[in-house]
């Protein structure tokens, strides 16, 4: 009865304390056993009228300050933020994105480290074909012209164009190495290691600058060298024009092995050094590389021009250390201690590299969501250069190929490193010769091996990319500055198969003298497109003719050319 009683005095109570069937107090918005507000009286809003903040009304407020302390203490606070709960998969999606994140740049270094294995591969092999396979192409492309008259003229061409391509890059290196020699290693030297150890850092700084600079310009001047010579001409006197290419590009070889050297001087200064302060300085340059690099907006695209750039620089740097352990091996009398002294150096000069490069891809792909498969990608891409120089009737060499795809153009550094082997070694003797006669056979072999094995990993990267139909689709465009109009009647393409003259049918298109009458048409490949989108001249070949098709603005792997990150094609 005590408790009717109570629930009968309380406020606005009025024998309402008992409308939940005597189950007990009413529950209030808290879950609290607390009074219900009091009734509506004739003038007074209800309580659903009236004004709710923080889940109290307020004309609660003056009874809810009578609380209890200990309900708005400092411990009940603390247990509060104690027993705190929240869940993680509320925000599912946002989560599983930060693991993928952290799996992708632990992926990052075994990626990154299988492209960077076979594009130096790439490199080696381009590399090594100056040294083994050019000088006997341009001994069979000699022995042809000499030969010639035996045979009578059965074309009107002398020698194939690869042949006029081998015998330029012969006579070009051979010129230029006559020229090295009146280039003193050695003056050099002395010359670089008076400078303080600030100018240095700037001076290597700069030549590093002028080496992207310069190769973005050389391999067009080359390339327009091997056009000039064998563009089919009317009239000999439009033979001349060969002649100042010709010494354009003894010059611009000549100029890049200069440069090449100054290089190889300043690393071999800074590993002669007492207190190897400046090989520090310079090593502790590639991490000034992520700051200007991963803090700047990549796509697919650009991360691939970035990485052709870092494959290029990981095997010049091989070549210049080369370099520097065969000059100071020849200071010391070839002592084997001596190399042990230099392999610490050496080893921390490789792994700065590789661990600049792990960071800064790791971060580049973190910051643009970019995963590690497209690697694959990239790797697929450099397979299927390989591959298509390969097929029958192919329009460039595959040491050209390398060169446009990651801007290493191997004439340069093979002059610089015969100057120094032929300086370095002394051959004198039988026994000598004979020594290097199997040492040029070792070289053969190993390209030989290394082409095989890298054709038959292309091939096999190739099918896995599933990039097979587009050895078969070659892209046909017509010459700038000639009008579209006229060719669709001229040329017919039946799924990217040309044939020839005599009925068969082969995976690329050759370029054939035409009549004059006939506008000349440009086959290219789709690994050595520009990163271009399509000019009203191409829109109006799409539309006349039903047969060509429109290329796409979306850009793909295969269309990355050469030098975009030094000639700031980047998007």
């Amino acid at each position: 009865m005590a408790g009717v009683a109570d629930a009968a005095a309380a406020p606005g109570g009025g024998g309402e304390g008992r409308q939940d069937g005597g189950r007990g107090e009413p529950k209030t918005l808290w879950g609290s056993s607390e009074p219900r507000p009091p009734a509506a009286g004739p003038g007074q809003p209800s309580p659903q009228q009236r004004t709710e903040t923080l889940g109290f009304y307020e004309s609660d407020r003056g009874r809810r300050k009578k609380r209890s302390l200990s309900d708005l203490s400092l411990l009940r606070f603390i247990s509060a933020e104690l027993t705190r709960g929240y869940f993680l998969e509320h925000n599912e999606a946002k989560y599983t994105e930060r693991r993928e994140r952290v799996y992708t740049c632990m992926r990052i270094p075994k990626e990154l480290e299988k492209l960077m294995f076979f594009g130096i591969f790439l490199c080696l092999d381009a590399f090594l074909y100056v040294f083994t396979l050019l000088p006997l192409r341009v001994f069979l492309a000699m022995f042809r012209f000499i030969t010639l008259p035996c045979y009578g003229l059965r074309d009107r061409r002398l020698l194939q164009p690869a042949q006029v391509c081998d015998m330029l890059k012969g006579v070009i290196l051979v010129i230029c190495y006559f020229m090295m020699h009146y280039v003193d290693y050695s003056m050099m030297y002395h010359l670089i290691r008076g400078q303080s150890v600030i100018k240095l850092y700037i001076i290597y700084n700069m030549l590093e600058v002028a080496d992207r600079l310069i190769s973005s310009f050389g391999q067009d001047i080359l390339d327009a060298l091997y056009w000039t010579a064998t563009e089919p001409k009317e009239r000999k006197r439009a033979h001349i024009g060969v002649i100042p290419h010709f010494f354009m590009a003894v010059l611009y070889v000549f100029l890049h092995a200069i440069l090449i050297m100054v290089q190889a001087t300043t690393l071999n200064v800074a590993f002669n050094s007492h207190n190897k302060s400046l090989l520090t300085i310079m090593m502790s340059n590639n991490f000034v590389e992520i700051k200007g690099s991963v803090f700047k907006k990549f796509e697919k695209n650009n991360l691939f021009q970035m990485s052709n750039s870092d494959i290029k620089e990981r095997f010049t740097n091989y070549v210049l250390l080369l370099i520097v352990c065969l000059r100071n091996m020849e200071q010391f009398s070839w002592n084997p201690d001596h190399f042990w002294v230099l392999f610490p150096d050496v080893c921390m000069v490789v792994a700065s590299e590789i661990a600049v490069d792990i960071v800064k891809h790791a971060f580049i792909t973190k910051f643009n969501d970019i995963t590690a498969d497209v690697y694959s990608e990239y790797r697929a891409s450099l397979a299927f250069d390989l591959v298509s120089s390969r097929q029958k009737n192919a329009y460039t060499d595959y040491s050209d190929s390398v060169s446009r795809r990651m801007g290493f153009i191997p004439l340069p550094l093979a002059v610089l490193l015969i100057r120094v082997v032929t300086s370095s070694i002394k051959v004198q003797g039988v026994l000598a010769y004979v020594c290097v006669v199997l040492f040029y056979c070792g070289l053969i072999s190993l390209k030989v091996l290394n082409s095989i094995v890298l054709l038959g990993k292309s091939c096999q990267y190739v099918k896995e990319a599933k990039m097979e139909e587009k050895l078969f689709n070659p892209v046909v465009t017509a010459t700038p500055g000639k009008p579209a109009g006229k060719q669709q009647g001229t040329f017919k393409s039946t799924q990217g198969i040309s044939t020839d003259e005599n009925g068969s049918t082969s995976v690329t298109n050759q370029p054939v003298h035409q009549k004059e009458n006939m506008p000349s048409l440009l086959v290219t490949s789709n690994s050595d497109q520009f990163l271009t989108t399509p000019d009203g001249e191409e829109k109006d070949i799409s539309q006349d003719s039903s047969e060509l098709k429109h290329r796409s603005a979306k850009k793909d792997l295969l269309e990355i050319d050469r030098f975009t990150i030094c000639g700031n094609r980047i998007d």
